[in-house]
């Protein structure tokens, strides 16, 4: 079919898919009053690769096919791609105010990891799980598809293994094998963006013992599979009006309880089936692609919030106040720091199975960090700047009425030149990103989304080579058989 319009992308959400909304169920996602919010931003993918300013980041040629497909399903094989797919990552996020848009980027680092996977087991195992990858891969490249990934368990007692839970559905699980297929039951949660995909790839979240095996799967299915439901949370309902809501006004991201009931798995879309010892492999491959997915669409969060204290420190005549230049300052090493360890990442890439770059898991986890364990504070910064109006100003209907209107004008305005209106446009634009429901969104998103700060912190002790530094460390304490290994 080749690439789609943003009309064919919401013709095709029309499939009589399952989805459960505030207790009761949708008819049609494109149509219902928030959820078609979420269908509204995704388009912004599809209106790039038709928007003349933007088609040459967002398109590319298929070298297998010599057919037109998103750069999102161009398996990387350099430094560059990883950069230009990190660019069309950023440009998107950029378009939807800060929100990623991930109904292509999330389903395009699972089938980069799946390519790899599958094509190591197939030489050491004797599988034949590659060419499913791929006829899937195709699917989805042909025929420009929205992919989403359901990889967290819900877990129950985080402390006990899948098999030892109090019901054995905390983990999605196999409960039938057939010659065409199996039999899959179980839930995910933290779903992104499945109520407004086509597919959705499903991974295990975590190691598995052999006694956990039937735990061990990764498939895919469309989204209007029969038994897959979603139960959507409301947090983040858009709110109206984008004058006082300019984000969450035009911009949601919808997350799901996914579950199973028992939902049948075509044998071709079968990736993982009880190969207990790659669970855990598949797992932290999918997250070496999406922490350098969630990196790139950080930036233009961090780089509005240094534009957010910049402009509103002008609008209220304070540029030149020492402690406000200060945290300016930090907010602006904060972003650029990020934006050079995203690029390194993807200059240190290293070439895998199937010829894929994989951009330096080292970089990638040190930025991840370095982005979440600061984002509090950057956010604090920007509200210090703004000012407690942030939470306690008037409404644009304030501006509205002939009665109110001259009062707020007359009182809320900033430096001369600067009107009451403007500056309660900015205040608004602030309290939106760092003070709503999507403010909140975007804090709990920094600390567990794409992995906990914990996961990042032991994924960079286990990648860092250590031997040069140490051996430096015995050089320069007088260790003689040091000097050999340093080249001294």
């Amino acid at each position: 079919m080749g690439l789609r319009t943003a009309n064919d992308y919401k013709a095709s959400l029309q499939d009589n898919r399952v989805i459960y909304y505030k207790g009761e169920q949708v008819k049609d996602v494109t149509t219902h009053p928030a959820l078609r919010v979420a269908v509204e931003h995704a388009s912004i993918d599809y209106r790039m690769a038709e928007d003349p300013r933007y088609r040459d980041l967002a398109v590319v040629e298929d070298p297998e096919t010599g057919e037109l497909i998103s750069r999102y399903f161009y398996l990387p094989r350099n430094s560059d791609d990883l950069i230009k797919r990190s660019q069309l990552i950023e440009t998107a996020t950029r378009l939807g105010r800060t929100l990623v848009v991930l109904i292509k980027e999330i389903g395009t680092d699972a089938l980069y990891a799946l390519h790899m996977l599958a094509h190591y087991m197939d030489d050491h195992e004797g599988t034949d799980y590659l060419s499913r990858v791929k006829a899937f891969y195709r699917h989805c490249a042909d025929n420009d598809l929205a992919v989403a990934v359901a990889q967290t368990d819900v877990k129950g007692d985080r402390s006990l293994a899948p098999t030892a839970q109090e019901h054995p559905d905390y983990y999605v699980r196999i409960v039938d094998e057939r010659p065409d297929g199996i039999v899959v039951r179980g839930a995910k949660i933290h779903t992104s963006v499945l109520t407004n995909s086509n597919e959705v790839i499903v991974l295990p979240t975590r190691n598995m013992s052999e006694a956990d095996k039937d735990y061990a799967v990764a498939f895919a299915v469309p989204a209007n599979t029969p038994g897959l439901k979603m139960i959507c949370s409301p947090y983040g309902a858009p709110r109206e009006g984008s004058f006082d809501h300019p984000i969450t006004s035009q911009h949601k991201m919808t997350e799901t309880l996914t579950v199973f009931d028992d939902v049948f798995v075509p044998r071709e879309r079968v990736f993982l089936q009880k190969e207990w010892q790659y669970a855990g492999v598949l797992a932290k491959t999918f997250v070496e692609f999406h922490r350098f997915t969630a990196i790139s669409y950080k930036l233009p969060l961090t780089d509005a919030l240094a534009g957010a204290a910049q402009l509103i420190a002008d609008y209220n005549g304070l540029t030149r106040a020492g402690h406000i230049r200060e945290k300016i300052t930090r907010l602006i090493a904060y972003t650029q720091t990020l934006r050079a360890l995203t690029q390194q990442a993807a200059l240190d890439c290293r070439i895998a199975e199937e010829d894929i770059a994989v951009p330096s898991p080292l970089l990638v986890n040190i930025a991840k960090l370095h982005f979440a364990e600061n984002y509090h504070k950057m956010v604090s910064y920007v509200q210090d700047i703004a000012g407690g109006i942030l939470v306690t100003g008037p409404s644009e209907e304030d501006f509205l009425n002939p009665e109110t209107r001259p009062l707020v004008e007359k009182y809320l305005g900033g430096k001369a030149g600067v009107s009451a209106r403007d500056r309660v446009q900015v205040l608004n634009m602030i309290s939106d990103l760092t003070a709503s429901d999507f403010g909140g969104y975007q804090e709990v998103l920094a600390i567990h989304a794409e992995g906990s700060i914990e996961a990042e912190k032991m994924t960079i002790h286990r990648e860092f080579d250590f031997r040069g530094h140490l051996e430096l460390a015995k050089y320069i304490a007088g260790l003689d058989h040091a000097t050999d290994a340093l080249g001294l």
